[in-house]
């Protein structure tokens, strides 16, 4: 039953990814970011892992754990080439003392390109023991759902239920809410999910005569694409990376706008389950987002743009072919937009007043109620389905009770490694100290925490690693704060603005043909957007192929 289980995650995976996005804080994201998905021919595992009832599980001290296997997406920003060596040497002296014995971390940090695909070769070719299969990996909440169901992932409910943390979580619906109907736990998130706003450059809003507290409504918003689109030939309004995300919840949130209140695949409506791609508020998106392209607001690259070409293209140095517009990741990415501008000698004389960031238009607020907040991503614990608790209680305890400890521990995931990402040293630096007009200057007194230059740009400060310090579920308690006014003004705006995203759908026939799904609806979206087939014609080409199966899933979604 495993291996029919990693069959289909497999035969999907090898055609596309549907990626991790992380919040590219990231995300990630997350971040994210993910690809589109083929048929898949073989249905899951639909059974939860065997129970335990007939025998007492193993306690976790009956079992030591000497090597953990962790499996990372671009999330955790500690990369090999970027400190990662020092992060894994500091968490390995630092769980080694919290747990009295000895353990060695191996990260198996994937390309964020095809995670979800590499993901699926990892887990069919090997099984839990192997040097190479994961004991705990990310995954994204699309992910979760896929998985959950096959057998190859640990029930944490219990261990997460009497964590230490406990005491100090904040947020405990981010993981409450995660659970099945049965109560099975198989994520852990140490975060909330994050989302997108809408940034605008402020050079582009100067130069049409217009005020970001001047729109307001779609019309608004619609008036200043065609006046950026105007601006010079070869400008456009609006970047993203795809019309929709139709692989990757919450779907609508790199053009929110346009989407207004469509979700374009299976949610909770007024407690009744729905398929939200045949709904005509698709159809009014689909029809916005047409009208978009043809008046050329849209940059027709945002049909093949993933997240790195739409970004890249947003702050290039070369604005005579970019855009005015474009909606991504709150917070954090509020910095990291800004900082390429910035070296990429765009808007220089704005500094870090670059960007503004653009609140939900009224269309968004009538409807959904804000920028949706999306499913956090996870952690999993793989389950070797032996019977026993014991190697998975260890891994929990090594990884995820310790990522959270208030302290040391969580430091380092948070802020990489201490003397090589932050320290609390006495110390002072420049970064672009051979350009007059970057040129800046830091100085720390003894006992001042502060985050260091980058590893790999000296030019850069570093931001985090792989929890962000707002978003995480159970504070630190040692008073360890980034005081970046940019990321907080970003993190603030966004907690303002936002709502939480639908619950994800999950039922046995969903899971063996998502991926069908996506790849139909992501072409039908594509066509009507770019005017080969009207936005009725896509619907209906929709309900004419599929229409029967997906009433199938909404029938086993409200029965559930």
């Amino acid at each position: 039953m495993k291996k029919k289980a990693l069959s289909l995650l497999l035969s999907t995976a090898m055609v596309a990814s549907l990626a991790a996005c992380g919040n590219e804080t990231t995300p990630a994201t997350t971040d994210t970011q993910t690809a589109d998905n083929t048929t898949a021919t073989e249905a899951p595992a639909t059974e939860a892992p065997a129970t335990t009832d007939a025998e007492t599980p193993a306690a976790a001290e009956d079992f030591t754990l000497e090597t953990l296997n962790i499996v990372v997406d671009g999330t955790l920003t500690a990369t090999v080439e970027n400190g990662q060596d020092a992060f894994k040497e500091q968490w390995e002296a630092a769980v080694s003392e919290k747990l009295g014995h000895q353990i060695t971390l191996n990260i198996n940090q994937l390309d964020h390109s095809d995670y979800s695909g590499t993901v699926s070769r990892l887990l069919t070719t090997g099984q839990p023991g192997d040097p190479d299969y994961p004991d705990a990996l990310i995954m994204s909440a699309t992910m979760l759902r896929q998985y959950q169901t096959t057998g190859l992932l640990w029930d944490m409910a219990d261990a997460y239920a009497n964590a230490e943390f406990q005491s100090r979580v904040t947020l405990p619906s981010v993981n409450e809410n995660m659970k099945d109907n049965q109560g099975h736990l198989y994520g852990f998130a140490p975060t909330y999910g994050n989302g997108c706003v809408t940034y605008v450059k402020k050079s582009w809003l100067d130069a049409a005569g217009m005020s970001i507290d001047d729109i307001k409504t779609f019309d608004d918003y619609y008036a200043m694409l065609k006046a950026f689109h105007e601006k010079e030939s070869g400008t456009y309004g609006v970047i993203a990376a795809g019309y929709g995300k139709l692989d990757e919840a919450p779907y609508i949130n790199y053009m929110p706008e346009f989407w207004q209140g469509a979700y374009p695949s299976f949610y909770q409506k007024d407690g009744v389950w729905v398929d939200g791609f045949q709904e005509q508020a698709t159809i009014d998106a689909l029809a916005r987002l047409a009208q978009g392209y043809a008046d050329g607001v849209i940059d027709p690259d945002t049909e093949e743009a993933g997240t790195k070409q739409a970004r890249e293209k947003f702050f290039s140095n070369d604005q005579s072919t970019s855009e005015g517009v474009f909606t991504y990741w709150a917070g954090t990415w509020l910095r990291t937009l800004t900082t390429n501008m910035e070296k990429q000698e765009v808007d220089n004389d704005l500094g870090d007043d670059r960007l503004v960031q653009l609140a939900p238009i009224q269309e968004i607020k009538d409807t959904w109620g804000g920028y949706i907040n999306r499913e956090a991503p996870v952690w999993v614990i793989t389950d070797d389905q032996d019977g026993s608790n014991a190697r998975e209680q260890a891994i929990f305890d090594a990884l995820l009770e310790t990522m959270l400890d208030g302290d040391k521990v969580q430091t380092l995931w948070t802020y990489g490694a201490e003397d090589v990402h932050w320290s609390t040293k006495a110390e002072s630096f420049t970064t672009n100290a051979d350009d007059p007009e970057k040129k800046k200057d830091y100085e720390y007194a003894d006992g001042e925490f502060h985050l260091k230059q980058a590893p790999n740009d000296p030019n850069s400060v570093w931001k985090k690693n792989h929890l962000d310090p707002v978003l995480v579920i159970a504070p630190l308690t040692n008073g360890f704060v980034d005081n970046d006014e940019l990321v907080q003004a970003g993190n603030k705006f966004f907690t303002e603005n936002c709502v939480d995203a639908p619950a994800a759908a999950s039922c046995d026939t969903l899971t063996e043909n998502e991926a069908t799904l996506v790849e139909l609806k992501t072409t039908l979206m594509n066509q009507a957007v770019t005017g080969e087939i009207t936005p009725e014609e896509a619907i209906a080409q929709y309900q004419a192929e599929v229409g029967d199966l997906a009433q199938q899933i909404v029938d086993e979604l409200n029965a559930q």
